[in-house]
């Protein structure tokens, strides 16, 4: 399948293609289990960052309740002693229907757009763990890139701006997660490739929500603030670092 039109408008968008030297140590075989830990935990992240959008700007008090106890489960695998796999169960059962608290015009649109990305990055959480277990690779707890939090700090501190800024650094870290699965996929065996590219399509919807929802959102035009993170994320992408990530930049080890 060409999936050209697919990567053609991530690559515009973003500022920066994924660096060669990051493809050549994420394809090494020794590196990876702790590519595919690392996966897992941003699929959560990515699903934590969803909830607590919804909880903050939108939903009332019993629903975010509710969504937020999806991803306890989860949570309790990756960062607890036991790494319980009680996710298995819970992830068939995310069928909570949000009440929106308010009459933003937006808020609907929130609500469905990032109950489904909650839905499918927890499902991507399952299928990376499931890949694991079936090449017996053991989770290990590991630190935390510095891309994201790097990300948060071009947002603006004053709200409706804030949350603008937050949904841009989503957009940013959707589409780069979307441009490295198909950069690595075709360095990676049958199976993981197959797995990678079965990734892109959601992901770059993603990104697209994401960037959709913040113009909706903002009383300006979000073009400058589009421009000025996509900076700083290409910043964060192009800067040497000591360890390696899913989002890391250029190895410097």
């Amino acid at each position: 399948m060409n999936y050209a039109p697919l990567l053609t408008p991530i690559h515009q968008f973003l500022h920066c293609r994924t660096p060669e030297a990051w493809i050549l140590e994420a394809r090494k075989p020794e590196n990876l289990t702790l590519l595919l830990t690392d996966h897992m935990v941003c699929e959560l992240k990515a699903a934590q960052t969803a909830v607590w959008l919804i909880r903050k700007y939108v939903a009332d008090k019993p629903s975010g309740e509710a969504i937020l106890a999806w991803l306890e489960p989860y949570e309790a695998f990756v960062f607890g002693e036991a790494h319980s796999s009680d996710f298995i169960n819970a992830h068939k059962n995310l069928t909570k229907s949000v009440i929106v608290r308010n009459e933003l015009p937006w808020a609907d649109e929130m609500v469905e757009k990032m109950v489904l990305l909650i839905k499918e990055e927890l499902h991507h959480f399952y299928q990376v763990w499931e890949i694991m277990q079936a090449r017996g690779l053991i989770y290990r707890k590991i630190t935390a890139s510095r891309y994201a939090k790097g990300l948060l700090r071009e947002v603006t501190t004053h709200e409706p701006d804030t949350l603008v800024d937050k949904l841009i650094c989503g957009a940013y870290i959707e589409a780069r997660s979307c441009e490295r699965f198909a950069s690595l996929a075709p360095h990676l065996d049958a199976q993981l490739e197959k797995f990678y590219i079965s990734l892109l399509r959601s992901e770059a919807r993603h990104y697209q929500d994401y960037l959709a929802l913040a113009a909706q959102i903002s009383p300006r035009d979000i073009t400058p603030r589009v421009q000025a993170i996509g900076a700083a994320e290409a910043r964060l992408i192009g800067e040497p670092d000591t360890e390696l990530r899913f989002h890391s930049g250029v190895p410097a080890f």
